[in-house]
């Protein structure tokens, strides 16, 4: 069993430093090649030996005997690896070891082990390392993995600038200053110049707040137009998510599903600015004068908007504003409602027997009319989505069918789609205003016509509780 007392977590600097690895294998190979990027002195100890092996042996940049490990090997070592398919030979080199004040790791035996080996994420000076204390290593692996996809890779460039800067911030700074200025630098405008590969950017500013450190660091604020996505809230991005949780404000809209929400930044301010058909809780022009005002007192301004910013999205008119106000800016694309909901109702868009090509609208009523270019959506070999199209659904039925559709041309409404809560009819254009009238439609919804709609019947695969009403 693991040992109950808790380890030490330590990072050892092991350049030129002696170390025996005894055992030649895949798990081996893998010690190897983080003990020589970290320029220890290695000693391999086993009859045969991975290639890779002999080839740093033959490389000159490790130490290879082709033989069984003894005691007398454990000599002047600094950590020893007993890593052998052979249970006493580990037990004899942890006998070895301890009787010569050796920490000694056993691959067979975690409770057996001086010390552990973390799994580890790296990027470049930066290193995170995981571990269960030998209770749970497959889990240290799957966190491992996780924080891997999730931690930019930009983060080893914002480690690298600051050991660049280190000493000249201990010459300029006082010791009680350093602490807040390091905090703004990795947590601020300079950050995410490096975040957004402008690293020469980036280190002229540093350079220019310790040239002028009286002056402190730019506190211009900053706006970041985020598309959720369409409710799912493991859909979202890692940029999205990251910088979520750094914002100083929020500015939502109602589509957003609480799940998503609850992942920005706790302590950060939550202004609903939502929009629904006929209901908008501000202007648009309030909306943008709020971001430029929020950015302008330097705060980090969150926009976040279902689905993505520039599909009827109208983060185009929102750039346009910061831009003319010269407030920085921040686009992360999200996955569309379109994209999202069709796959989560097993209806792909486009298809090489069914649909050549797709078309997003918006079904959005103005003064009770609905001016698209129908001669154009009405034609076969084509998918259609329509945004916003609840309440204009028997116009639009209506319409497709007098500019050429058949009465039975498939038809779909995926509500509140890639949720839980999904719910899918679906009919034709002849039947479906009947369908969602009379069902209960709340949430946002997204219309698809074509025939890719028959697809969802073998290809549906996201059916939280067989929430589909199908044509009869």
């Amino acid at each position: 069993m693991p040992n109950t007392v808790p380890s030490l977590p330590v990072f050892l600097r092991l350049l030129d430093r002696p170390v025996l690895v005894a055992g030649a294998g895949h798990v081996a190979s893998r010690r190897v090649e983080r003990l020589l990027a970290a320029g220890a002195r290695v000693t391999v100890v086993a009859p045969a030996a991975q290639t890779r092996i002999r080839e740093w042996a033959d490389a000159g940049r490790l130490t290879w005997h082709a033989r069984a490990a003894v005691a007398a090997d454990v000599d002047g070592q600094l950590l020893v690896f007993a890593i052998t398919d052979d249970g006493d030979t580990n037990a004899m080199l942890a006998k070895a070891s301890a009787a010569r004040n050796v920490l000694l790791q056993r691959a067979d035996d975690a409770a057996g082990s001086d010390f552990l080996v973390p799994a580890v994420v790296q990027r470049d000076a930066l290193q995170i390392a995981i571990s269960s204390d030998g209770h749970a290593p497959t889990l240290a692996r799957i966190l491992r993995t996780r924080l891997d996809a999730w931690i930019p890779r930009a983060y080893g460039d914002l480690a690298r600038l600051a050991g660049e800067f280190r000493d000249r911030v201990k010459t300029r700074l006082p010791r009680q200053a350093r602490a807040r200025f390091w905090l703004r630098v990795l947590d601020g405008p300079i950050a995410e110049k490096v975040f957004s590969g402008r690293m020469t950017e980036a280190r002229v500013d540093l350079d220019d707040a310790l040239s002028h450190p009286e002056a402190g660091l730019p506190t211009r604020g900053e706006v970041y137009l985020v598309g959720g996505g369409p409710g799912d809230p493991d859909l979202l991005t890692s940029r999205a998510l990251r910088l979520m949780q750094r914002a100083d404000v929020v500015l939502h809209d109602s589509l957003i599903a609480p799940a998503i929400l609850e992942m920005a930044n706790p302590d950060a301010e939550r202004i609903h600015v939502g929009k629904r058909a006929a209901r908008h809780t501000l202007p648009q022009e309030d909306i943008n004068a709020l971001m430029v005002r929020l950015a302008g007192e330097g705060k980090r301004v969150l926009r976040l908007k279902g689905g993505d910013p520039f599909v009827f999205g109208r983060g185009g008119e929102e750039i346009a504003q910061l831009a003319e106000a010269g407030i920085a800016f921040q686009v992360v694309p999200g996955i569309t409602a379109a994209s999202g909901c069709a796959a989560y109702a097993g209806i792909p868009l486009t298809h090489r027997d069914y649909a050549q090509s797709v078309t997003f609208v918006t079904g959005h009523l103005k003064a009770g009319e609905l001016e698209l270019p129908w001669g154009q959506l009405a034609q076969p070999g084509q998918t259609v989505v329509f945004f916003m199209a609840v309440k204009s659904l028997p116009i639009i039925c209506e319409k497709l069918r007098a500019h050429g559709l058949a009465a039975d041309w498939p038809a779909a409404l995926v509500i509140e789609g890639t949720t839980v809560r999904q719910r899918l009819i679906v009919g034709s254009l002849t039947d479906l205003p009947a369908r969602v009238a009379s069902a209960v439609v709340q949430g946002p919804a997204l219309l698809i016509v074509g025939e890719v709609v028959r697809l969802n019947e073998t290809l549906g695969w996201f059916r939280p509780d067989s929430n589909t009403d199908t044509q009869a």
